[in-house]
Parts: structure tokens; sequence; C-alpha cells
């Protein structure tokens, strides 16, 4: 299993696309881990939404 690990800090306009990209990779044994550093943005509610979607994503 391969971890990703993406650090998120007010990167709404971003997250979408990243998130799509490393959901994307053709290699799916892996898990994908965001750690939001208090942004005060919509990247949390962004990595709620796709946490429901994809159960390899964990906040």
């Amino acid at each position: 299993m391969i971890s990703v690990i993406i650090p998120v800090y007010n990167v709404e306009k971003y997250l979408r696309d990243c998130l799509n990209s490393v959901m994307g990779q053709t290699y799916k044994d892996l898990e994908i881990i965001c750690i939001n550093d208090g942004s005060t943005d919509n990247s949390l509610s962004i990595l709620e939404e796709y946490a429901k979607i994809d159960k390899r994503i964990t906040i």
C-alpha cells in the first residue's frame, strides 16, 4: 500500500483538481491522507465531500 499525504491550507481553488488527480491514478491500493491545517476557506468542506465519495480518503 502507498500513502499519499496532502497538506491542505486555504487551497479550495486547487483542491478538487488535486484530489481528482490522486483518485484517478491507476494504482488503486493507496490511502489518501489529507491534513487540514486550520483552513479558513471551504477546503474542509471539500475534503469532507470527497471523503464521503472515496473511502481511501482520511482527513
